[in-house]
């Protein structure tokens, strides 16, 4: 029983075959020469080059956006220190004094302060 057993095993494994694995195989038509497989090759590597240029232009497209974002700030920045100095200087205190409105005040005639 063993003998008749250990053919069956032996002849399982000259067939090469495990569990789940496909017993034919695909046999194309077309035939490719060593030329056509340089010109495969170097399409392929064409392509990924060409994608991978195409994700660095991106990148760098950001840079030149965020440095002009960049220089739009400081100018804005810039013009709201200069417009910060000017607010000073017109409300400066001898401006105020010399002012219209104040002019026109009077003086009170009398004040009174809580102790």
């Amino acid at each position: 029983m063993s003998t008749q057993s250990n053919n069956y095993y032996t002849s399982r494994r000259q067939q090469n075959w495990s569990r789940n694995q496909n017993t034919t195989r695909f046999v194309s038509a077309i035939k490719l020469g060593p030329v056509a497989h340089t010109v495969l090759v170097a399409l392929m590597i064409t392509v990924l080059g060409l994608i991978y240029l195409t994700q660095a232009t991106r990148t760098s497209g950001y840079g030149y956006e965020t440095q002009r974002i960049d220089e739009q700030i400081s100018q804005l920045n810039e013009q709201k220190s200069d417009l910060q100095i000017e607010n000073a200087r017109l409300t400066a205190l001898d401006n105020i004094k010399n002012s219209n409105v104040a002019r026109e005040m009077t003086t009170p005639a009398s004040t009174n302060y809580v102790d």
